[in-house]
């Protein structure tokens, strides 16, 4: 009889978990590649779970059909930190339970909310061709000097990110950066540093671009996502990173509310923090691990590459996402505006 019920038991399980069949959801391109290797082949192979990679563009629309509509088809997906705050009052992220995820000192600060426990560390960074100038910038005040360092130069093209660094630029203490521009003073200040290289801007839209426009000369340095650096670096491009003033923010996992498979969303998730599955994910893409345990898993010379090694990680300031979303409607508007008038 005690046989019989136990293996009553895991037959429910199995079938259980031949029903989590989980849908995990990223920006898909080389990162879904990655995460494949890192995280969705080794958890089916764990868990017994099959996990069905998706792709999305980051658009909320979705999430909030599917949740308002009550046919939630995806597990888990990758959100950035705006929309997680947002999908999180909005009621349309499961909580998590913290507790199954691990220990919140094995994590970067900031990893773990209600929502959303954090994937990678990503950075927007000044990057330069190493052998295109005769001398290493070192913050966003040589950015600014056209003089020392003549030429176009690439920002990414939204206030966003832009403002922070114009700050900067201008002697803005990194600690003080959303504290002045929370203020109609700042965002004017911004915006005239901005005008003092106006013309020498070359706007860039995706991630691939600042790469491309410092490989080709179009311009001399450029603000680039890390991970698109660290690709280049390893084709053997002579691509560096200024670290100093390099703005860095988490992508998080959350689980869209009303998901058939909680559970098995959240081990999915547990899983994915292990540093030896971040290891994989961090030694391929260059982005920094959420997890301070993978490091030492790391080779030390590219450890020492990283966003999140720690000498790199104390000269850069953390996107305040709760800034963006009180503010960031008006200032786009603001930039946009700005960005289309003539010099």
């Amino acid at each position: 009889m005690k046989h019989s019920m136990i293996a009553a038991a895991l037959m429910s399980l199995a079938s259980g978990a031949m029903a989590a069949d989980l849908t995990v959801v990223s920006f898909g391109g080389t990162s879904k590649d990655v995460q494949t290797r890192a995280f969705y082949q080794p958890f089916a192979k764990a868990s017994g779970n099959k996990v069905v990679a998706g792709e999305y563009n980051g658009e909320m629309g979705k999430i909030k059909a599917m949740v308002d509509t009550h046919s939630v088809n995806w597990d888990v997906v990758q959100v950035e930190g705006p929309e997680l705050l947002r999908g999180c009052e909005e009621g349309l992220f499961e909580p998590l339970d913290a507790a199954r995820l691990g220990k919140a000192e094995d994590f970067v600060p900031g990893t773990f909310s209600d929502c959303g426990a954090g994937l990678l560390v990503w950075s927007m960074a000044m990057a330069y061709d190493g052998k295109r100038l005769s001398s290493a910038p070192t913050g966003w005040a040589d950015f600014w000097d056209l003089q020392k360092f003549p030429g176009k130069r690439s920002l990414r093209k939204g206030a966003k990110y832009t403002l922070e660094i114009a700050l900067m630029a201008d002697g803005v203490a990194k600690a003080d950066v959303y504290k002045v521009l929370a203020t109609p003073e700042g965002v004017d200040r911004a915006f005239r540093k901005l005008d003092q290289i106006k013309s020498s801007i070359q706007w860039w839209d995706s991630g691939a671009q600042p790469m491309q426009f410092l490989a080709s000369g179009d311009v001399v340095m450029s603000t680039a996502y890390n991970g698109r650096v660290f690709a280049a670096q390893n084709e053997g491009a002579p691509m560096k990173v200024v670290w100093n003033g390099s703005l860095y923010a988490i992508d998080a996992w959350a689980i869209p509310k009303g998901s058939p498979n909680k559970q098995a969303a959240e081990d999915f998730i547990a899983f994915s923090l292990r540093p030896e599955q971040q290891k994989i994910h961090t030694a391929e893409l260059g982005y920094g691990s959420i997890n301070r345990n993978t490091e030492k898993l790391l080779d030390p010379a590219l450890a020492q590459r990283l966003n999140t090694s720690p000498a790199n990680l104390a000269q850069a300031v953390p996107v305040d996402f709760a800034f963006w979303v009180d503010h960031g409607e008006e200032l786009e508007l603001r930039f946009n505006a700005w960005a289309a008038k003539a010099n």
